[in-house]
């Protein structure tokens, strides 16, 4: 950790992601040196009345919003919490992915986002491949939260089937969110996941999501 404060932003995809970062990651990163904001990506900015907020739709309203926030130079470093999971096809990188693993594809269209916007304080994360991998890491904390149920043991071997919670498909029914909503229906994005994958904690995370460890070893990097 330095003793120096740094800002770094994090734009997030919606509310469940920013809880996250309040609960889990802000702590960790403010202690490795940085001074952390937030900000949940804007989808909407009407002439007038309010801007509306949360969702990816297209590459070129996020690209804007990147560009915006890296005009203050108060910002040392920007990077991003968006899944990977529905991200726009129309973003650099995502027609042209490579046909290997899961690791490969995300780390090309992170790297081809960092080659468009072309700052050295832009550092792209994407999950793999949702917010709720996370909470498939988090299986054992969230069999706590729903004690009596058999939620543990359905989420421990899809892990197990897949290789480790990042590998967990991407597919419109099969998906960590779609497996999550027919395994229980009273789960609570905002809630549920939240708090079992603050139980597990960061050093839990990286042991068992690799692409989520390289990312923090980046920021780590750079304070």
């Amino acid at each position: 950790m330095t003793t120096g404060y740094r800002r770094l932003h994090i734009l997030v995809e919606g509310q469940s992601e920013e809880i996250v970062v309040n609960n889990v990651l802000e702590p960790y990163l403010q202690n490795q040196g940085w001074m952390v904001t937030k900000s949940i990506v804007t989808t909407k900015r009407p002439a007038t009345g309010p801007a509306s907020h949360g969702g990816v739709s297209s590459w070129t309203k996020l690209k804007n919003e990147i560009r915006l926030l890296l005009r203050s130079s108060d910002i040392h470093t920007l990077t991003t919490l968006f899944d990977f999971y529905g991200f726009p096809t129309d973003s650099p990188g995502m027609n042209d992915q490579p046909s290997s693993s899961p690791y490969d594809r995300v780390q090309h269209v992170e790297k081809s986002l960092t080659s468009t916007i072309s700052d050295p304080r832009f550092v792209p994360h994407l999950i793999l491949h949702e917010l709720e991998t996370w909470a498939f890491a988090a299986a054992e904390q969230l069999g706590w939260l729903f004690s009596g149920s058999d939620l543990a043991a359905l989420l421990l071997k899809d892990v197990r089937d897949a290789g480790g919670p990042e590998l967990v498909n991407d597919g419109p029914n099969t998906a960590p969110s779609k497996r999550l909503a027919r395994y229980c229906a009273s789960y609570s994005k905002t809630n549920d996941g939240p708090l079992a994958i603050a139980d597990l904690g960061i050093e839990g995370l990286k042991a068992q999501c690799p692409h989520f460890a390289d990312w923090l070893a980046e920021l780590d990097s750079r304070t």
